[in-house]
């Protein structure tokens, strides 16, 4: 390494699982326990590093899973990275370019690379990425429901504790229902979007123009992951803008999504997109198209909101991010004190040295399933 920086004495990868206090349901599957990857890092000084890939448990939201991602870590991103010419974040990225996908191993390493510098230079994430607001509008994601009168009450709840955004999760036969359910019950002014996650086709183009009707922010992935081109019809087909997420996993998908028409919105998620780094470039090309952009979530711990966080400090972003505290999702949280939800739906942006947030490495060493030191 060089440029003056102090050397990495340790780098580990870990797998760790979070049970979740109830399974979360959505057009692929029932997830009723989180297991996700960190990257830690500590320099000759001391300097800690904290970073989050937090790919899901399976192949069905993307080829990417947790146990690829461990390895891809462990064996490829994290060597790539710790022989960069010096710690720079853009270094690290650079680096670790060779790796084809395996995008939520690189977001983690680049992460930790990312936290380490912040905390060498002793400023923040968000200074470090330039951004500018000191508090984050954000939504709630709500799964799938047993009933209607189940969803109207958890929209109730959330719009009670001053959430900006409801998006709802749908799949053929749930859609129309509980969208109109909830327009009825709150009115025209909530910000409501829904998210399919590819669980429709072409032909159910039909059912997805009856969305029209009710004021949508987005339409969130409605077909499937690679169909870029079938987004583009149905992007044409219908005045609710699309939103594009699994489709999206580079700054190239993005441009070239952008340029077809494929979608008017943009779901941003630091791990699918490579990091902080690509995420950045991302941010730029969507402000200088004028298209709207917001911050997706991955029932991150609180390591990996600490970068979604910062990332949404930018201005760029123009919409509401998922962003569900821990105490929504888990019994506790990697991090403490955590983020919680002002009434106002805003999350403070951490303003603490480094990755922001204080990591318990006592729930983090208990909650380890599998752990690798990596030599540089």
């Amino acid at each position: 390494m060089s440029g003056g920086r102090a050397p990495v004495v340790l780098a580990e990868v870990r797998e760790v699982r979070l049970p979740l206090l109830k399974p979360f349901v959505t057009g692929f599957g029932v997830t009723d326990s989180r297991r996700t990857v960190l990257v830690h890092l500590r320099d000759a000084e001391g300097n800690e590093g904290w970073g989050e890939g937090p790919a899901l448990d399976h192949p069905y939201y993307l080829p990417d899973t947790t146990t690829s991602t461990f390895e891809g870590a462990v064996h490829f991103a994290l060597p790539l990275a710790l022989a960069a010419e010096d710690l720079l974040p853009g270094s690290v990225a650079a680096a670790m370019e060779p790796i084809k996908g395996n995008t939520f191993a690189r977001a983690g390493v680049e992460e930790a690379f990312w936290a380490l510098q912040a905390a060498a230079e002793g400023t923040t994430l968000r200074a470090l990425l330039g951004g500018e607001r000191d508090r984050v509008p954000v939504g709630e994601s709500l799964s799938i429901a047993g009933t209607v009168e189940e969803t109207l009450e958890e929209v109730a709840l959330r719009l009670g504790e001053g959430y900006r955004r409801i998006k709802l999760k749908i799949r053929p036969g749930w859609d129309e229902r509980p969208v109109a359910a909830v327009r009825e019950a709150f009115g025209p002014d909530v910000m409501l979007q829904v998210d399919a996650n590819a669980a429709y086709t072409l032909a159910d183009v039909d059912a997805l123009r009856r969305l029209d009707a009710y004021g949508l922010a987005c339409i969130e992935q409605p077909l499937e992951w690679d169909a870029l081109l079938e987004h583009a019809q149905l992007q044409a087909a219908l005045e609710t803008p699309v939103c594009l997420d699994e489709t999206l996993r580079s700054l190239a998908d993005v441009r070239r999504a952008l340029d077809i028409g494929a979608c008017r919105n943009v779901n941003l998620k630091p791990g699918r997109v490579g990091g902080l780094t690509a995420s950045r470039q991302i941010a730029e090309l969507c402000a200088e198209r004028g298209v709207d952009l917001w911050c997706g979530g991955m029932m991150e711990s609180g390591v990996g909101r600490a970068g979604n966080l910062a990332l949404c400090s930018l201005p760029a972003f123009t919409q509401p991010a998922d962003m569900s505290p821990a105490s929504v999702l888990f019994a506790w949280d990697l991090v403490d004190p955590t983020f919680e939800v002002a009434d106002d739906g805003t999350v403070s942006v951490p303003d603490a040295v480094g990755l922001g947030f204080p990591v318990r490495t006592d729930r983090v060493t208990a909650q380890t399933l599998r752990h690798t030191v990596v030599r540089g």
